[in-house]
């Protein structure tokens, strides 16, 4: 078979040609599509500090009021102290240790309101973080970023530590469970095969039998579940996770 160096030419002309277009069509959209995104988190940030600014000068304002009124309390008492007999004396201590229990119920009242709307404003900004994370990457992914997820999952397992891959060869012998692996997109008989090999490997033996399927809430990547043992390697769990770290940080 002779090459046709024309027609190999015109070949790498059109693969050019075909760079150029997904670059100009596709790469630079999505770019400008996460310049905006950042644009409006940015937006949102600056938004959030300013009312965190105008809540400091508030309880500036009310920690400034609490203190003059602090002193004219005690201006009043002390005019009181010298007008009024020991019975009056008594009567000025039971107002004054009745107006401090209120102050200090008002005030754990404020401080209590404030935890709760600042926290309410700290768990919905999460929420709308991890939501636009969430839409942000399915609209990302695909079987190529999934790909490359399940070539992490592959050298993984090949690099556990000897105690995982001794509890994980012990889980595999002792379940006669199928292997449950989910995954976002439908997995290439490749990658499937690729996969029984590694635990293969890792049981020492025939393992159970891979039971595939496909769960598109993954966004990417995979779930793999060996009776009680579950390998996350997913864009979902991974934002999961994240969601319920901040969440405990917050609490």
């Amino acid at each position: 078979m002779e090459l046709n160096w024309s027609t190999f030419i015109l070949e790498i002309i059109n693969f050019l040609i075909l760079v150029w277009f997904l670059k100009h069509f596709f790469y630079r959209p999505i770019l400008g599509v996460i310049e905006r995104r950042r644009s409006t988190i940015q937006q949102t940030l600056e938004e959030a500090k300013t009312i965190r600014s105008k809540a400091e000068a508030m309880e500036q304002q009310y920690q400034n009021r609490l203190r003059e009124w602090e002193k004219e309390k005690a201006a009043a008492l002390e005019k009181l102290h010298r007008e009024l007999n020991a019975e009056q004396e008594r009567q000025v201590a039971a107002l004054r240790n009745s107006l401090e229990a209120e102050r200090e119920r008002a005030q754990v009242l404020l401080e209590r309101n404030q935890n709760q709307a600042r926290r309410k404003d700290q768990e919905a900004a999460l929420e709308r973080t991890v939501r636009f994370a969430s839409q942000l990457l399915s609209r990302l992914a695909g079987p190529e970023l999934e790909a490359k997820l399940v070539a992490l999952v592959l050298e993984d397992l090949t690099t556990l530590p000897l105690e995982q891959q001794e509890n994980l060869r012990e889980t595999l012998t002792n379940t006669t469970e199928p292997i449950k692996v989910a995954s976002a997109y439908p997995l290439e008989e490749s990658k499937r095969q690729t996969l029984q090999a590694a635990f293969h490997r890792l049981a020492g033996k025939n393992p159970n039998v891979l039971d595939f399927r496909q769960d598109p809430e993954l966004i990417a990547g995979l779930r793999i579940s060996i009776g009680p043992w579950v390998l996350r390697a997913n864009l979902q769990d991974e934002l999961s996770y994240f969601a319920e770290a901040i969440h405990g940080r917050l609490e």
